[in-house]
């Protein structure tokens, strides 16, 4: 592999993971404090779960995020990394509103977009590099798990 592919995929792998820790350092402050405080829904599953699986798809994104920007450059893999990074901010900036900001149906409302980009993503990535759409399915996945807690956390808790 040559430096140039070398340093793309290290860039490639840092955004979501950097993204994501960044993410999760405003999370971890929430938890024990406001967080705890909620009403979980039964199936929510135990904290200690979501770092491991988080990691695990921002490092997937982010091989999935190489695969396309190897590619020759061109229209289709420059739309397709736009709606990556489209996707990666939105899925950013829930955290914020969910934990940071306390407003559940917000955060609701980016998880809701943040789904429907995703899609919109693994069609993009799909036409120019099946294996980078199929490799996010798990992160499709988890997202409409997440959404579905984000809308119990949301009715267990209006006021």
């Amino acid at each position: 592999m040559k430096a140039s592919q070398i340093v793309k995929l290290i860039a490639s792998l840092l955004l979501p993971l950097g993204i994501g820790g960044i993410a999760g350092m405003f999370t971890t402050e929430a938890i024990p404090g406001w967080y705890a405080t909620l009403n979980q829904p039964s199936f929510n599953p135990p904290n200690w779960v979501f770092g491991p699986v988080w990691t695990t798809l921002y490092t997937i994104m982010g091989v999935s995020l190489f695969m396309i920007w190897r590619l020759e450059a061109g229209k289709a893999r420059n739309q397709a990394i736009f709606i990556f990074m489209l996707q990666l901010l939105l899925n950013f900036c829930w955290s914020f509103f969910f934990f940071y900001f306390k407003m559940i149906g917000m955060a609701l409302v980016d998880i809701s977009v943040l789904w429907i980009t995703i899609i919109i993503m693994l069609v993009y990535f799909y036409k120019i590099k099946p294996l980078a759409a199929y490799i996010n399915i798990p992160y499709l996945l988890w997202v409409t798990f997440a959404t579905v807690l984000n809308i119990a956390y949301f009715f267990l808790n209006r006021s």
